[in-house]
This record gives C-alpha cells, structure tokens and sequence, in this order.
C-alpha cells in the first residue's frame, strides 16, 4: 500500500523545534506533503534517510512554500501551474509517477475583508485548468491546504461564518466546479455524513480544546481513481500545528 500524509506545518523551523521527526516516524508515508513551510533555500537542512526532498520556495521570505518527501523517484517534477501570475508563492509542486500525478497545494487565503478574494477567484480558475491538464495525461491525486470549508458539515460555526475567508459562496462554488470536473473529496467519499471532524482550528479562543474547526485540508482524487481508495483518515490527535495531517492509502503501482 502507499500511503500520502499531507500537512499543513505553519513554519516548518518552528515545527522542527517541537514534534515534526516523531510525527514523520509515526507516521512513516510513501509520501509527506507539507504546506507553509515559510523557508528560503538553505534555511534548513532535514535529515530524512529513505526519502528525496522536493522544494518550492516563496520569492517572499517567511511567506508560503511547500515541500514533498517521497520514498518513490518521480518520472518528472515540475513547480508551479506555468502562469507567470501565480507562480511566485511558492504553492504548487507536481510530481509525475507512470500511473499518477501527485499535486501538492498551498492554495492561497482570501484574507480578513476579503481583499484577495478577487485574486483568489483568478487563482481558482487558473489551477483548475491546471489539473485537468495533468488529468488529461494520467490520473491525479491532489493533497493540501485548500483553504476552503466546502460543506456547512466540513465547518463547527457556518452560520457565523458566512462571508469570513474559506467559506464565502464564491469559495465553495469554486470546490464544486472542481469536483465536477472529474474529482473526489477522499475523505467525504468514505465519510459522507460525519461530523466535528476538522483539520484546522484558530490559535484563538482555546478553539482547539473545544473543537470548534474548519476541514479545510484535502486528498482529491480523480473519480478514475476512487474504486481503488484503500482508506482516508484526519490525525486530528496530531499537534504542532494549527492545522493536522491529513491521510490516503491505495494500492502501490510499484511492486513492494
């Protein structure tokens, strides 16, 4: 079986400073996507034996980034969705496998007021045309931070957050236009009806304790793809982070 964790750190430095190599053992992936890494080249060094590092990096410092570890060589890596407008945060990396692409996500926030909602839409857009590309070629398997709450079941407070960033109608449309388009919410596809599961929850108001979260961390999948999903899980026991991992098991093309 492979198995993919993603996982939104929040400042990788930080992180490394308090649980990430126990929670990387524990946890012991095929693949371990991380998102917010917050690093420049050279600002840290990992020692992770068994595993290739993949790094995109923000043109801003402490901003953003991604990261993919994997146990498997990738066919090709490429960064980025090839639009000169949304490729210097850091967001994107793709690997290509011969019977999967693997897309790891740091989608971008639409802020306090709103004011990058508008980018946000464009962005939207934009990545969306960028999956059904990859998903031309060979079925994708997409992990990260989405930033966005799809369902009113998917928050703890929808009513009174309406129009705050990550559940505005125009947010969640764009979620449906996606899944429309061809794919899977793994999660929601094993557990469509279960509730107070969250994989973020503000650093404010002792939100964690009482559980009051957004699911706001994703695998999507190809729909080609969902009758081989062996199993989805949120670790939401996991600390460290404002956000928890976020798992998908399927069967492994390569043979071990």
């Amino acid at each position: 079986m492979l198995r993919f964790i993603s996982w939104n750190v929040n400042g990788l430095r930080a992180i490394v400073g308090k649980n990430f190599h126990e929670v990387f053992t524990e946890l012991d992936a095929d693949f371990f996507c991380l998102q917010e890494i917050k690093l420049k080249a050279g600002q840290i060094e990992l020692d992770l034996p068994g595993y290739e590092q993949y790094w995109n990096y923000a043109e801003r410092p402490g901003y953003s980034g991604t990261a993919v570890f994997t146990k498997h060589t990738p066919e090709l890596v490429t960064y980025g969705i090839d639009n000169a407008d949304h490729d210097d945060e850091g967001r994107v990396i793709n690997l290509r496998y011969s019977n999967f692409w693997l897309v790891n996500v740091y989608t971008p926030n639409s802020q306090d007021e709103l004011r990058r909602l508008d980018y946000r839409m464009e962005w939207e857009d934009c990545f969306r045309r960028h999956l059904l590309e990859l998903a031309a070629d060979r079925p994708v398997i997409l992990c990260g931070d989405l930033n966005v709450a799809h369902k009113e079941i998917d928050l703890k407070n929808p009513s009174s957050n309406r129009r705050n960033a990550g559940f505005t109608d125009e947010e969640r449309g764009k979620m449906t236009e996606l899944l429309e388009a061809g794919f899977t919410d793994t999660f929601r596809h094993f557990y469509p009806d279960k509730t107070d599961i969250y994989t973020w929850w503000s650093y404010r108001f002792r939100a964690r304790d009482r559980n009051a979260g957004w699911r706001i961390d994703y695998f999507i999948v190809s729909d080609d793809l969902v009758p081989k999903l062996e199993s989805a899980a949120i670790h939401d026991h996991i600390m460290g982070s404002d956000h928890c991992p976020v798992e998908l098991v399927i069967p492994s093309p390569f043979g071990d």
